[in-house]
């Protein structure tokens, strides 16, 4: 029984605080005064009565109810009922009592402004909702004070708060039951109400709440706001009316049944509490419209405005719906219940009228669909409870995790979240109980699940089952509908609009507290109401097993896998270990399967029940990686089911390692995070618990132990909440005794469980080797003592945790902390589970004390294990393989095992299909060149397979530590990504046998040969040396010049002829033997001449400001310097050493150019133009250049030194190749230094102030560059006119067609190497007097036009300014043949000056020339350009290396091969340097020298001059040419190599930057634009590119000449090699391979006399090179060629043949496998091969394949001379007539298509001359007639045979011939014919069938004989002389067909 109403309150407004801003309640009277003890009087009521603030209105208004709730500490709800009405204010006398105002004349009937209205309200507070019945009682007590009833306010009021009503009546229809259901009271004014109570408390009572808020918000917002609610969100509800926002806030607690809303509930918030809504926990608040401006700022609420029917879901808020049937079937039955005529509103005849239900029951039947989606939701939830007590009270917990496995909902958001929160718990404790009363969801969830899932497609039915639960709800609100009298009375219409009314009166306290008093003792005498509870088991209904699996994806062949699964684990157990070898990657494949997995652990938990847990190595090994492959691929939650399967068997599979030691699996499973999740543990303890307890009660009841067979009958009966039910039952029944027995006895259980626990979780936490904390270091889970509060809620916890640490003696800092680890993390389970289940303090102390035992304990069990385990021979795993080693190449470590592991690139994986090489094992080796892994693939269907993977140790670029998960046994191991600039990416993962510091001393290892101290500790120079020789050299000092001393010194030891070496140490000497050794050899003796000399220091080079005057050497003084030539320099004694010099690249390659010679007369003409200087012999002019160089005659050596200062480098302009028909010179120098720019192109006419040394440099810079153009044929024709009449005149008159034509192309390139930016006319000033002859006329219009519409490119733009504008703008204009702009604005000339090209280009790096100066006379002219600089190559190179070799493959799919090719850029500056180079290529081919000046003048300088001499000069397109190309420009001209490729310690932080991959690669470019100009193929080019990082030879290592004579590398004489293998020069290595192998030829090489070569360098034209693609995992890169075509193949190959089988003809080629040029040859390497190997057969000597060539050639030549037919010569190749067809574009480079392509071109040169290339491939028989040969060699079987003719045409005989070779079947007349009468195909054959005599037939002829044969094309008719004959002919035709 429950009091109707507790409190009775009158709230007025505080005309006291009238003054304030706002208006105040305050109560006037409340009773009962004192407070109840049950229920405490709430506060803040006043608030709540005016939600909007109190105010004064100057209307009256009509009373009005709403009922708010208040929430208590307890969180308790009080109903809050109040009526408010509104009196009389007089606003003049603000001071007046209430009671004077009462009595107030009648003068104020008429309204005035004066009059005011104030609120006041009645309130009854209630623990109960009976909203009905309080607005009656409220309306009675207004009716009786407005009008006036002769009844006392204070008898109803007692009467109201004595009235008492039970909570919930029964359902039974005695009389009794009904008294308690039904109440009729009255509070003594006439009425009489029945108030109807609810006949189950727990069901909530909604009235027409929900119906309303479905019609207010519609379907979809009320399941929005319902998930929202049910997933903690922030609900608002707005609406201008109170009440409706309370029954919103009704409504939606009521659809939430049987869930709780536990969060912040208030329907009606008043407005001074309006920042409650700020507040970040969950709520469901109503506020009244009023305030919606103010609610527009929260952003993380749902706000839902119930007048305008929207829901409004903020951007930041993600609502969980519904998962997706059950949404879509609850979203059906809503629109059924609420809209009914919507399924027949398209019948054309409709059945009756189906009208809604009364919203009073359309109310139940929306909460009954409600009702019905929980239970879909949450059937078979009783089987996840776990009871952990039974006494003194059920401890019950929810197993979320196997709640969702077992539902296969893991994947579900809205559940998980639900499951998660605050109501799901209460949920669990309140429904969690076995024994206590149900209600209508128990009985839903038990019984009528089978139901429920029946109706799941079927609507209809599921509406009846609706409709059923809906009258059970309303039937639970409304018990008897029938008796529903009221009699209340209400006050009289209009009655509030008086003018006269009474104040409410103050009522008399004490007659109200006498009534209450009374009824009070009136109950205390009455005997007590005892009302039995009908409490029951809760029934559980179906186990869950039986409901899922519908929504659980089963496996098509799951039945077949699992017998797999089975099969393998027999055979484990059986020991055929073979049989379990084959099978498993099949079942580890399966297990990613739920049901494998489950499979697996039943079944080894029968092989652990049979006593068969103890194995050996193998057998364990097998098992234990099958477990760590199950719990591998388990989710997040499915986890917890097989783990917790599996905890029981990791403990109990063992193997016996030694004497007393075993080592059980879970030392091999633990790298899983399952086992660091505190929920796994909970809920494994708890189920355990559980499990124990139920036993407990069984032998209970049993009274003593049952046999196991009993025990197990009783366990089958029961389930632990049925026993935990029948418990309670008797609870009460028991003795005290006995109830303290069972409490004691269940504690220890949960103590000893806790123990086991402890125990389990220190074997899987620890780990095996416990100086490796890799568990609990990678989860954190030493860190997590911050959120330990939350856990442990007991403080002994953290106290015994910390003695512990304090206490324990461990020396061992590592291992004490993994133990501490492991043990706070035990502690902090512990001190949960302990506490929830109710342990005593006693017990926690004790456990607290033992678990650093237990753990203490286990890390010495491990040790041991450990060290035994560390013995076992390793199980089965492959046998290290050993890598060949180069002849001195040395191993610096043995093999370490390791796994290779697949990296981005997917062929290997065998993802793109053929097999999956990729993850390998195998063993890495470190040796003194390499790193090389080798090993076999992990998957045993292709483990027969080596797979080799290796790069050079001085290429690696980039190194980095990893840890991999492997597939194969699922631990995280410590692993290396090695990337190497040769495109190869090695990411190893460490096999555990090697140790964590082994592998440290690997990565050591690695980075001191990778940079080494000094280059002498490279591999070149190191080869055959032991590696321990290798000698740390010394850093040398920076200033590397020869200090005054060094430099007497020097020079005395070389007069005399000894060398004085002691008293010079390492460090102070800069020059040191070698240099004077070879210093000796070319240094003319009589010209040195003593001077002190300190040359600026390396940083200073080049600064004007160094001493020029005094302090040089001169090196020529004395004689006359335009006389002074090489020849006349150097004493005839001493011309012998220089032969080493002249032996020199630069020399050789001058003498062939004719610019200068080493002639012994000095009759030498003095008009020779150019000549060899020595100033740099020393190296101390530029230290970066040759010692020899060509400069022009007539500059003396001393200009050169003063000069150079001017450069960067003081790399001064040298001429490096002259073009032979122009007689144009190419010249190379840096860019200039910063100050000599204005110097340089200093105007001749502005005011020197003076003869300043600048000045003059800058004079003699001008005078050197009219040197180099006077020394050209086309300036001396003009020299004599330097006039500009003269000048201009000249060119006007001359014209040279060819210079015509030639014009618009250089003027395009230039513009788009210049950037093509063309300004208006008129925008540009000359600054220049006397240019005016030059300009052009602009009159015409099209010029500007164009100008406007062209595109800009990158140039900054151009001012005019008073001085000369910032460059002049006309450079390279005339060359674009632009129109150049109008000097000084002067009028237009009417006619066109034919425009000049200049003498001299200088191509120079825009940034550098700004503000130079035109030279005025046209003699020279800047080309500035944009260059990319050395940074963006190193960074584009990152990139191109990561798009041609990923580390990992991408998830993003934008980022495709191509697109990381394109952002890398790659592309970009080839063709940007191809470009250039193109421009230059140009200029000098019609006449103009050109220089490059860029740069340092050694990257891109280098790059650029090489592909000029390339594309001009077609001997630099042999090999002698190329090899000679590559030492003079990039290495005497000193590019660095050795800082580029940063190669030794020095030079690590700048980075490797690959300047000469880049030329490389633009010669691949070329090669595959021209492929028939190079005598090289594309593999010599990749050779090249290997080898020059590779550090295996010594010709690209070090910076200089200078750096290799000084190093003594620089004339190494060839019978210095002590090894006859080690070569030290990567050209004598090709040399040697070239003799014996064709690889580096190019079939196709046939030169067109003088070609210029003009490449396309669109980027469309580009092709990524091979070189960064492809891979050969058989053998490695084949450019150690040694190593893969050495010897031991051989043999092997032989050993093959003989074992095996006949073998089909077919080869399978795998990609990246098999190196396939090796594999399947092009045809002239094959018929090399077959050649050699005949001659070997035959025993002949076998002959060099050059000289074979060469004969071939000559042969052809001369057949060719001999041959005038039209058909297509014979000469294969080798014919040199192929003047329409230069340029092939081939799509792949490999020389067996560039062979047909090469055919196809020249047959269409001959067919079409105008030179379009014929596709199609020409058919075989058309390749083959271009051999002419005698027919008898092809001849394989002939004869005659009789031929059918076509139709109507008789048989006649033939003489047959059938051709192998030809593949054909030639007819002649007779045998003697020479010509053929036909030709029938054989690819064109499709059967040949015995046939029969057809019409005209030779008579007397075995029918036998005939046979036919089907072409595509028709039917032939043959017949033989006899059967005999016929069948010997099919059997040839058919052999024929099947060798094709």
């Amino acid at each position: 029984m429950a009091r109707l109403a507790d409190y009775f309150v009158v709230v007025g407004y505080d005309l006291d605080k009238r003054g304030s801003s706002d208006g105040q309640g305050r109560i006037l009277q409340r009773f009962p005064e004192k407070d109840w003890e049950d229920n405490p009087f709430p506060q803040g009521i006043e608030l709540f009565c005016q939600p909007n603030g109190w105010q004064l209105y100057t209307e009256r208004q009509p009373p009005a109810f709403f009922v708010a709730v208040l929430t208590d500490i307890n969180s308790e709800r009080h109903y809050c009922a109040c009526f408010t009405f509104w009196e009389e204010v007089d606003n003049s006398q603000p001071q007046k009592s209430l009671s004077s105002e009462a009595d107030e004349d009648d003068d104020s009937g008429i309204l005035q402004p004066a009059q005011l209205f104030a609120p006041k309200s009645l309130v009854l507070v209630s623990r109960l909702d009976h909203t009905d019945v309080f607005r009656n009682c409220l309306g009675l007590i207004y009716t009786v004070h407005i009008d006036g009833l002769n009844v006392q306010l204070e008898n109803l009021i007692g009467n109201l708060l004595t009235c008492v009503i039970p909570i919930a009546g029964g359902s039974q229809p005695d009389q009794d039951e009904k008294e308690e259901s039904l109440r009729t009271i009255t509070l003594g004014a006439g009425d009489r109400q029945v108030i109807q109570t609810p006949i189950t408390d727990s069901l909530p009572v909604s009235g027409c709440s929900v119906a309303q808020l479905f019609r207010q918000l519609g379907i979809i917002n009320v399941l929005y706001l319902f998930c929202a609610a049910l997933t903690e969100h922030k609900i608002l509800f707005l609406s201008s009316s109170y009440h409706r926002l309370t029954d919103a806030c009704r409504a939606l607690l009521a659809i939430m049944f049987p869930l709780k809303y536990s969060f912040t509930y208030v329907p009606i918030l008043p407005g001074k509490l309006l920042e409650v809504l700020s507040t970040p926990t969950p709520f469901i608040i109503g506020v009244n419209s009023f305030f919606r401006s103010e609610t527009q700022e929260l952003l993380d609420v749902i706000i839902a405005d119930l007048d305008g029917g929207t829901v409004t879901i903020p951007e930041c808020v993600h609502i969980s719906l519904l998962p997706d049937p059950l949404l879509h079937q609850t979203q059906t039955a809503l629109s059924m219940v609420l809209d009914p005529e919507l399924e027949i509103a398209d019948h054309a005849f409709p059945q009756g009228s189906t009208q809604p239900s009364s919203p009073k029951i359309q109310d139940k039947e929306i909460r009954a669909v409600f009702l019905w989606l929980f239970a879909q939701l949450f059937q078979g939830y009783r089987w996840c409870l776990h009871i952990i007590r039974i006494h003194p009270e059920p401890v019950i917990r929810f197993h979320k995790a196997a709640f969702l496995g077992q539902r296969s909902l893991t994947e579900d958001d809205f559940l998980m979240k639900v499951l998660d929160g605050m109501a799901f718990a209460g949920f669990v404790s309140e429904r969690g109980p076995p024994y206590r009363a149900i209600d209508l969801f128990d009985d839903l969830i038990a019984n009528e699940v089978e139901r429920i899932r029946l109706e799941e497609g079927n609507p209809h039915k599921m509406m009846n089952h609706v409709k059923e639960l809906a009258e059970h709800l309303f039937k639970n609100e409304n018990p008897y509908p029938a008796v529903a009298m009221h009699k209340v009375q209400r006050p009289s219409e209009g009655s509030h609009l008086q003018l006269h009314q009474m104040i409410f009166p103050h009522l008399d306290e004490v007659t109200v507290q006498l009534f209450i008093d009374h009824a009070a003792a009136k109950l205390r005498s009455a005997p007590p109401a005892v009302k039995v509870e009908k409490n029951c088991m809760v029934p559980s209904g179906p186990p869950l097993g039986a409901i899922v699996d519908r929504n659980g994806n089963v496996l098509a062949n799951s039945a077949r896998r699992l017998e797999v699964v089975r099969n393998c684990i027999t055979y484990i157990f059986e020991n055929k270990m073979l049989e379990a070898k084959k099978l498993l990657p099949a079942v580890l494949r399966a297990l990613k399967g739920r049901a494998a997995r489950q499979c697996l652990t039943q079944e080894l938990n029968l092989h652990v029940q049979q006593n068969r847990a103890v194995l050996d190595d193998q057998q364990f090994d097998y098992v234990v990686r099958m477990m760590n492959c199950t719990l591998q691929d388990c989710s997040h939650m499915d986890e917890y089911g097989i783990a917790a399967a599996l905890l029981p068997l990791v403990t109990a599979f063992c193997r016996k390692l030694g004497a007393g030691i075993t080592q059980f699996a879970y030392s091999c499973v633990q790298e899983h995070t399952v086992w660091t999740n505190m929920q796994f543990w909970e809920a494994m303890f708890y189920s355990d618990v559980q499990n124990h307890i139920r036993a407990l009660y069984i032998e209970v009841s049993e009274h003593e132990l049952p046999s196991p067979d009993q025990g197990e009958l009783v366990e089958e009966d029961k389930c632990a909440l049925e026993i935990a039910s029948e418990q309670r039952r008797l609870w009460p029944t028991l003795s005290k005794e006995k109830q303290q027995e069972l409490i004691q006895k269940e504690e220890s259980t949960v103590f000893s469980q806790a123990i086991h626990y402890a125990n389990r979780m220190s074997y899987l936490l620890l780990p095996l080797d416990t100086s490796k904390n890799r568990l609990l270091r990678s989860s954190g889970l030493g860190d997590v003592e911050s959120v330990s509060n939350s856990y442990v809620t007991n403080s002994i916890a953290g106290s015994m945790a910390e003695s512990y640490d304090t206490e324990s003696g461990f020396e061992d800092a590592e291992t004490s902390d993994v133990a501490n680890s492991v043990v706070r993390f035990i502690n902090r389970f512990v001190d949960k589970v302990c506490n929830e289940s109710g342990v005593t303090n006693e017990h926690l102390k004790a456990l607290h004390t033992m678990i650093p035992d237990i753990v203490q304990m286990h890390i010495e069990t491990l040790d041991a294990v450990h060290r035994e385990s560390k013995r076992l021979p390793p199980i089965q795993k492959p046998k290290l393989l050993r890598p060949a080693l180069l002849a001195g190449e040395e191993l610096m470590m043995d093999g370490l095992r390791v796994y290779l592991i697949a990296d981005g690139r997917e062929e290997a994986t065998g993802v793109l299909g053929g097999p999956p090489l990729l993850p390998a094992e195998g063993a890495i080796f470190l040796t003194t060149y390499r790193l090389i892994f080798k090993g076999t693939p992990s998957d045993p269907l292709v483990a027969e397979q080596v797979v080799t993977r290796s790069f050079p140790v001085a290429s690696l670029t980039k190194e980095k530590k990893i840890s991999i998960s492997l597939q194969m046994d699922q631990f995280i191991q410590e692993g290396l990504q090695l990337r190497s600039c040769t495109f190869q990416l090695m990411k190893i993962a460490f096999d555990e046998e090697v140790a964590s510091d082994l592998a440290e001393v690997f990565r050591k290892h690695i980075h001191k040969l990778r940079y080494p101290q000094h280059v002498r500790g490279t591999f070149a120079f190191t080869v055959g040396q032991s590696s321990k020789l290798v000698v740390e050299h010394k850093h040398k000092e920076k200033n590397q010049s020869l200090n005054s001393w060094q430099t007497n010194e020097l020079f005395h030891g070389l007069k005399s002829g000894v060398l004085t070496m002691g008293r010079m140490n390492h460090s102070t000497t800069t020059l040191s033997k070698n240099l004077m050794k070879n210093a000796k050899k070319t240094i003319g003796r009589q010209y040195v001449t003593r001077k002190k000399y300190t040359p600026p220091t390396w940083e200073n080079r080049g600064s004007i400001q160094s001493q020029v005057d005094e302090d040089e050497i001169s090196v020529s003084e004395e004689v006359d310097q335009s006389s002074l030539t090489m020849s006349s320099t150097i004493k005839s004694s001493d011309r012998q050493t220089m032969s080493n010099v002249v032996e020199r690249a630069c020399c050789r390659d001058y003498q062939r150019l004719g610019l200068g010679t080493l002639s012994n007369s000095l009759t030498r003409s003095k008009n020779e133009p150019f000549r060899i200087s020595t100033v740099n012999r020393m190296y101390t002019v530029c230290r970066s250049y040759p010692g020899l160089l060509i400069v022009p005659q007539s500059i003396p050596d001393s200009t050169i030194q003063r000069i150079s200062r001017c450069y960067r480098q003081n790399r001064f302009p040298v001429v490096c190749w002259r073009n032979s028909r122009t007689k144009a010179v190419l010249l190379r120098s840096a860019g200039l230094h910063g100050k000599g720019v204005a110097g340089f192109f200093k105007s001749p006419n502005a005011p020197s102030a003076g003869p300043s040394q600048a000045d003059s440099i800058s004079l003699e810079q001008e005078k050197y560059l009219h040197a180099i153009i006077s020394s050209m044929p086309s300036y001396s024709d003009t020299s004599g006119r330097n006039t500009l009449s003269g000048f201009t005149s000249a060119h006007m008159s001359s014209s040279d067609s060819s210079d015509k034509q030639r014009q618009p192309k250089i003027g395009a390139l230039m513009k788009q190497v210049m950037g093509s930016k063309e300004e208006l006319p008129g925008t540009f000033s000359r600054g220049v007097p006397g240019q005016r002859a030059r300009v052009i006329s602009l009159s015409e219009p099209r010029a500007s036009v164009k100008a406007r519409n062209t595109r800009r490119g990158k140039w900054g733009s151009i001012r005019v300014s008073g001085r000369i504008s910032s460059y002049n703008p006309d450079i390279g204009t005339r060359l674009a043949g632009k129109d150049s702009p109008q000097a000084n604005g002067g009028p237009s000339e009417t006619h066109f000056l034919r425009q000049q090209r200049a003498h001299l280009y200088i191509i120079g790096d825009k940034s550098q020339l700004k503000g130079a100066k035109q030279d005025s006379f046209q003699q020279w002219e800047v080309v500035p350009i944009e260059v990319f600089d050395v940074r963006q190559v190193k960074t584009s190179f990152k990139k191109l290396m990561k798009a041609c070799v990923p580390s990992s493959s991408s998830l993003d799919s934008n980022m495709t091969f191509y697109r990381c090719l394109e952002e890398s850029e790659w592309m970009c500056l080839l063709h940007k340097v191809l470009q250039v180079s193109v421009l230059v290529v140009e200029l000098l081919d019609t006449g103009s020298s050109v220089m490059v000046s860029l740069e340092d003048g050694w990257d891109i300088t280098t790059q650029v001059v090489s592909l000029v001499q390339l594309l001009s000069d077609p001997y630099y397109r042999t090999f002698d040419g190329f090899r000679l190309l590559v030492e003079k420009e990039w290495l005497s001209f000193g590019h660095r190599f050795s800082h580029r490729g940063a190669q030794t310690m020095t030079s690590q932080s700048s980075g490797f930057t690959p300047v000469f991959l880049q030329f490389l690669d633009c010669v691949h470019q070329i090669h595959l634009q021209f492929p028939m100009e190079f005598e090289f193929s594309q593999y010599y080019l990749k050779f090249l590119a290997y080898h020059y990082v590779s550090n295996r030879f010594r010709t690209f290592l070090l910076d200089s000449d200078y750096e290799r004579i000084e190093l003594g590398v620089m004339y190494e004489e060839k019978g210095e090699r002590k090894n006859p293998q080690v070569y030290k020069s990567v050209w004598d290595n090709i040399d040697r391979l070239n003799k014996k192998t064709p690889i580096f030829f190019n079939y196709m090489f046939s030169p067109e006399d003088g070609e210029v070569l003009k490449p396309y360098s669109c980027i469309s034209n580009l092709k990524v090179w091979e070189f960064y693609t492809e891979e050969t995992l058989s053998e490695g890169p084949s450019y150690d060629w040694e190593l893969i075509h050495g010897r031991p193949e051989t043999t092997e190959e032989a050993e093959r043949q003989d074992t095996s089988a006949p073998k089909s003809q077919r080869k399978i080629i795998w990609p990246c496998y098999d190196n396939k040029s090796k594999v399947e040859p092009d045809a002239i390497t094959k018929l090399f091969q077959e050649l050699q190997s005949l001659e070997v057969e035959l025993g002949q000597v076998s002959e060099k394949w050059k000289d074979t060539w060469d004969k071939i050639k000559a042969t052809q030549r001369t057949e060719t001379k001999l041959e005038h037919r039209h058909t297509l010569s014979t000469s294969l190749l080798m014919s040199s007539n192929l003047s329409h067809h230069r340029r092939v574009n081939l799509q792949e480079s490999g020389v067996g298509s560039s062979l047909n392509l090469t055919l196809d071109t020249e047959s269409s040169s001959t067919s079409t001359p105008s030179g379009s290339m014929v596709g199609g491939r020409p058919s075989t028989s058309t390749l083959y007639s271009q051999f002419q040969t005698t027919e008898s060699e092809h001849r394989s079987f002939e004869g005659i045979l009789y031929k059918k003719g076509a139709l109507l045409k008789p048989w006649k005989p033939r003489w047959f011939v059938l051709d192998k070779t030809k593949h054909q079947l030639r007819y002649y007349e007779n045998r003697q014919d020479k010509d053929c009468k036909g030709v029938i195909d054989l690819a064109e054959v499709e059967s040949v069938t015995p046939g029969t005599p057809t019409m005209g037939a030779p008579k007397a002829i075995d029918e036998k004989a005939f046979f036919d044969l089907k072409t595509t094309k028709r039917f032939y008719n043959f017949c033989a002389q006899d059967s005999h004959n016929a069948q010997l002919w099919i059997d040839s035709i058919q052999s024929c067909l099947s060798d094709a």
